[in-house]
C-alpha cells in the first residue's frame, strides 16, 4: 500500500482555479493523496463559503481527488491553524492570486505558516478566474490595500 500525502489547503477566491487543480492533480499522478481545503470566510459570508467549498469539493471529486473541506476564520492565518495538525498533514498549500492582487502575499501568508507550523508550505499562484459566460469582469476602482489601514485624503495633497 503505497503513502497517502496529506494536504492542508489554505484557499478562498482562487480554491477553485484552474492552477490549484491542476497542482492537486500533479500531486496525485506522484502517489495518493488527501486534500482538505480551508476557506476563510468573513463573518457573515458563511453560507456563500459553503456553496463554494461544495463546488471546489465536488469539481476535485469528479477528477478523482481525495477530498474534504471546512469553512474556517475569517483570517487566514487564524483558519490554517484552527485545522493544523502536524500528524494529520504533511504539508501546507497556499493558493494565492498574483503578486500585487494578493492581500495573503502582502501578509505574508506562505512565509508565517512556514514559521508557525515548521512545515513544508507551497506556494500556488492562480489568476482570478473568469465569470460565467467568459466576459472578463470589469475593471473595478480600488483603493490599494494600505489605504484601508492608512485613509488618507490624497485630493488636496501636493
Amino acid at each position: 500500500m503505497a503513502w497517502t500525502t496529506r494536504l492542508l489547503v489554505v484557499a478562498n477566491r482562487t480554491a477553485g482555479s484552474d492552477e490549484l487543480s491542476n497542482e492537486l492533480h500533479r500531486r496525485a499522478e506522484a502517489g495518493p493523496i488527501h486534500a482538505t481545503v480551508v476557506l476563510p470566510a468573513p463573518i457573515g459570508h458563511e453560507a456563500e463559503a459553503r456553496e463554494h467549498l461544495a463546488s471546489v469539493i465536488d469539481r476535485a471529486r469528479g477528477t478523482g481527488i481525495e477530498i474534504d473541506g471546512a469553512i474556517g476564520d475569517a483570517d487566514p492565518v487564524n483558519a490554517a491553524l484552527d485545522v493544523w495538525d502536524a500528524r494529520k498533514f504533511d504539508e501546507i498549500v497556499v493558493c494565492t492570486l498574483p503578486p500585487g492582487e494578493s492581500t495573503w502575499l502582502h501578509i505574508d501568508l506562505p512565509h508565517r505558516l512556514r514559521r508557525m507550523t515548521d512545515a513544508t508550505v507551497s506556494h500556488v499562484v492562480a489568476r482570478m478566474p473568469e465569470p460565467a459566460g467568459g466576459h472578463a469582469a470589469p475593471a473595478v476602482d480600488r483603493q490599494p490595500w494600505f489605504a484601508r489601514l492608512f485613509p488618507v485624503n490624497q485630493r488636496g495633497a501636493r
